[in-house]
């Protein structure tokens, strides 16, 4: 049995090759980066007072920094732009719209912190995110209905203004879902994560989307570093900036060669790999609307980490979420028609990262309380 189809769908024909290393190097470095830069923003941001305040909607009892999607950003985009410079990605193209993709999110980040600490109002945030969607559909970046074949015949002069109306939907509702599930520790960080790895490994079985899987493997391992922090109870929250981070690029990225919103199966695996995020926001919106109420209304508890922290806290609602967001991601997989080896390896390496991190965070806090104990004793 071929026990390397996973590496050599890279494109790589020695599993050492160069290009398994920059995929590696990529991970690793935004994975190590991320974990030892966040103790460090978070030092900074409650220096500053840059932290959630405890409301009747907020989980938190005392100030929270809110800065960490700073350090996700930053973990993510180094060692991609550093990688990329050693080993330049694809031809000229793709180079212009990762560029656009490195550049809207950039865009999200900052919008996503300025907000978190002077909210902004919500047509300005709407607005700015529909600038950064235009980013990605000038350069190349769109979905295709005309490629759809369960979809009635579109009129050509339709077509492009559909095409431009479906691609504006599809990246500002991934953003702004991926914000709304941001309401309990370690759900958006565990969705991510899931996400960019499952999606990497869709991207990585054509050879020519080395674009697609150096980004994800940056996404991932920054996520991967964050979640060590974030799982509850948690040092740090990623804000609306990282939350907006991790929307924006995967819901772009999915626009990104193969992964493109293109055929059938291509539109299917996507809405697969985000589903909770969709789902979430979905049944939101429908019960304001039903309840006569603005669906861009106050926040309120009816999202789906709200249900589940009620009855299992915030470690239970998370385990749970990641569970169903990798259940999900496993059937898109399966309708992408990934390999079985692969979507095994997958799994398994999914679920055992996030078991090391969540079994990591509790032990620490065990012994920080039993140190607090001993000097109690002490006194």
């Amino acid at each position: 049995m071929d026990v390397f189809p996973f590496l050599r769908s890279l494109g790589i024909a020695d599993p050492l090759g160069i290009g398994f290393l920059s995929v590696v190097l990529t991970f690793v470095s935004a994975w190590v980066f991320t974990h030892r830069f966040v103790p460090r923003v978070r030092d900074y941001a409650i220096k500053v007072g840059w932290a959630d305040l405890p409301n009747e909607r907020r989980l938190n009892k005392a100030p929270l920094p809110n800065a960490g999607g700073l350090a996700i950003f930053a973990g993510f985009i180094i060692p991609v732009v550093i990688v990329w410079a050693l080993r330049p990605i694809g031809v000229t193209e793709v180079q212009v719209q990762v560029l656009a993709i490195l550049l809207g999110a950039t865009l999200m980040v900052m919008l996503g912190f300025i907000d978190d600490q002077f909210t902004l109002p919500p047509l300005f945030r709407l607005g700015m995110q529909t600038v950064a969607a235009l980013l990605l559909v000038l350069n190349g970046l769109s979905i295709e209905l005309l490629a759809l074949p369960f979809l009635p015949v579109i009129p050509v002069g339709l077509l492009e203004p559909f095409n431009i109306f479906f691609t504006l939907l599809w990246i500002v509702g991934i953003t702004n879902a991926f914000n709304l599930l941001d309401g309990v520790d370690g759900v958006v960080g565990g969705i991510g994560f899931i996400a960019s790895v499952v999606m990497l490994a869709v991207a990585a079985q054509f050879p020519d989307r080395g674009s697609a899987v150096v980004l994800l493997a940056g996404l991932a391992g920054a996520a991967l570093g964050f979640l060590r922090h974030n799982f509850n109870p948690s040092r740090i929250i990623m804000g609306d900036g990282g939350a907006y981070l991790f929307g924006y690029t995967l819901a772009a990225i999915s626009l990104l060669g193969t992964l493109k919103v293109s055929a059938g199966t291509s539109l299917l695996a996507p809405l697969l790999f985000l589903a909770l995020p969709i789902i979430d926001t979905t049944q939101v919106i429908v019960g304001r609307l039903l309840r006569g109420q603005n669906p861009l209304s106050t926040p309120d508890k009816t999202h789906i980490h709200h249900r589940l922290f009620a009855r299992y806290g915030a470690r239970g609602a998370a385990v749970i979420i990641w569970a169903i967001t990798l259940g999900f991601n496993i059937v898109g997989m399966l309708a992408q028609g990934i390999p079985a080896q692969v979507i095994f390896f997958v799994t398994l390496g999914v679920g055992g990262c996030l078991t090391w991190v969540a079994l990591r965070r509790v032990r620490a806090l065990r012994l920080e309380e039993s140190h607090v104990t001993v000097k109690e004793a002490v006194k």
